[in-house]
């Protein structure tokens, strides 16, 4: 009988500001290490709230749910040999810190990445017509703008997508996962 090593998961979370790069990043980055051949998974955070968390409203109690919820999905996945990587916006520190502690109990590698994207180039690039849509007072919670966002801490990477292209913030998200030997 032979036995194969089990590949090693991990969850890539990146956080950032609607519009910030986050979703483009995770999917180059997913088609990347895809490509190398490892199992991956990208839980983007619309699909998720569609599906998963259909149901729950912005108030900062369903913001939190819904990142709970992702983040269980995404340490099992994880802790199962799997590279999950999350583009998801969780604008709070105190339910970031409560998904990083639970992949810490299960001792399963979690990367914190802050898509660090200022809000007025987010306006700018307004891919679903957020802004727009606050701007106009049509919508509000409106992460950034009249909802908060607690930028990470001490985040294991900072991209500033507004001075490098996808394919490099991409990059650079892969060269923390080779420096901490997960690829």
């Amino acid at each position: 009988m032979t036995t194969t090593a089990r590949a090693q998961g991990a969850t890539i979370w990146l956080t950032g500001l609607p519009s910030s790069g986050k979703t483009t990043v995770a999917r180059l980055l997913g088609d990347r290490l895809k490509a190398e051949g490892h199992r991956v998974e990208v839980l983007d955070g619309d699909e998720i709230r569609r599906f998963l968390s259909a149901g729950l409203g912005f108030s900062k109690e369903d913001r939190n749910t819904n990142v709970q919820r992702i983040g269980l999905v995404s340490e099992v996945l994880a802790r199962n040999g799997v590279l999950s990587v999350v583009p998801v916006i969780a604008p709070y520190t105190d339910s970031r810190e409560a998904v990083r502690r639970r992949h810490e109990a299960s001792g399963t590698p979690y990367i914190e990445v802050h898509v660090a994207t200022p809000v007025e180039v987010c306006s700018e690039r307004d891919v679903k017509g957020l802004y727009a849509k606050q701007a106009s007072g049509e919508l509000s919670g409106l992460t950034g703008v009249d909802d908060p966002y607690e930028p990470p801490v001490d985040p294991a990477l900072v991209l500033r997508t507004q001075e490098q292209s996808p394919g490099e913030s991409a990059d650079a998200v892969y060269a923390v996962l080779v420096e901490r030997g997960l690829v």
